[in-house]
C-alpha cells in the first residue's frame, strides 16, 4: 500500500485547508485510515481517523468541531477539511492506514504517507 498526501500550505489563522490522501490498491472495509501530525520538537500525535467501511469518525479534542475527516470509496481517497486554523495546528501532517482497524495509536498503523506541511501564521 502506498499513501500519497497533499494539500498542505501556508494559511493565516482562521483560514481553511483541505488535505487529501490517495491510497494505492483497494482499501478493505475493515481498514481504518487516519491523520496524525508532528510539530517541530514534538511527538507525532493523533488527529483523526475514519472507519473505511462504516464511515465512523474519531477526533482529537484539540481539533473537534474544526476539522472534518471523510473518505471517497470510489476514489480510494481520504480527506481532512481543516477550518478555523490556529497557529498550534502548524505541523507536518501524515496520513496512515491500519489494516487491523486501529483508531488512535500510531504504533498500530501499518502504512504511512510522506507527510504534507501545514503552516498557520498568526
Amino acid at each position: 500500500v502506498q499513501l500519497q498526501a497533499c494539500g498542505g500550505g501556508l494559511v493565516q489563522a482562521g483560514g481553511s485547508l483541505r488535505l487529501s490522501c490517495a491510497a494505492s490498491g483497494r482499501t478493505k472495509s475493515s481498514t481504518t485510515m487516519g491523520w496524525f501530525r508532528q510539530a517541530p520538537g514534538k511527538e507525532r500525535e493523533f488527529v483523526s481517523t475514519i472507519r473505511w467501511g462504516t464511515g465512523g469518525t474519531y477526533y482529537a479534542d484539540s481539533v473537534k468541531g474544526r476539522f472534518t475527516i471523510s473518505r471517497s470509496s470510489a476514489e480510494n481517497t481520504m480527506y481532512l477539511q481543516m477550518n478555523s486554523l490556529k497557529s498550534e495546528d502548524t505541523a507536518l501532517y501524515y496520513c496512515a492506514q491500519s489494516v487491523r482497524g486501529a483508531l488512535y495509536s500510531k504504533g498500530s498503523f501499518d502504512y504511512w504517507g510522506q507527510g504534507t506541511l501545514v503552516t498557520v501564521s498568526s
